[in-house]
């Protein structure tokens, strides 16, 4: 993987953190070693992280995906999940789409989004693919509205658009029990 740089006011992704603002170049002394760090803060949360500049492929940080890029990641979930993930117990599939955002390149995030999706429209997810579904869904909104220069708002319109309403939301968390065959 060939290194990146980024400057001061650079944007960035950083794994399961979402997009990140480099706010700062130092050097710092390590025992007897000198490192040049980036310090990024995640946008979501204000959280400060510092890196080591020579780690940045190691540890997965990557700029913001391009216009044309987020367009295809669009297109991407917009396209129907073609494996029958939906028949795959819940921990395995979590564990898979686990390693997917941990990864954090952004058509592995959009491909756990977009299957999460399709599988609650036909049936409960676990509580612990709900997070998922939630987080993927966080990671994807603040990146993709930044590519594609809207606003965070529009692009959960967007995504709302390629799944419906949230069934949760719309007929509250009791009335939406099992789904046929369950």
């Amino acid at each position: 993987m060939t290194e990146v740089e980024f400057k001061i006011g650079d944007l960035a992704v950083y794994p399961a953190q979402g997009v990140a603002e480099i706010v700062g170049i130092e050097t710092r002394r390590i025992g007897a070693l000198q490192e040049i760090f980036y310090t990024l803060r995640i946008l979501d949360s204000e959280k400060k992280i510092m890196i080591p500049v020579k780690k940045v492929g190691s540890v997965g940080l990557r700029r913001v995906v391009s216009r044309p890029e987020a367009e295809d990641l669009v297109a991407l979930m917009a396209g129907r999940m073609e494996r029958a993930d939906a028949h795959e117990t819940w921990n395995r599939r979590y564990r898979r789409y686990l390693e997917k955002i941990k990864s954090g390149q952004a058509p592995e995030v959009a491909e756990v989004f977009r299957d999460l999706s399709v599988i609650k429209i036909g049936k409960e997810l676990s509580f612990g693919e709900r997070k998922m579904l939630d987080m993927a869904r966080t990671l994807l909104v603040k990146e993709l509205a930044i590519a594609l220069g809207i606003d965070e708002t529009a692009m959960e319109a967007r995504l709302d658009e390629l799944f419906g309403p949230d069934p949760a939301e719309a007929d509250g968390e009791a009335a939406a029990g099992p789904g046929p065959g369950d």
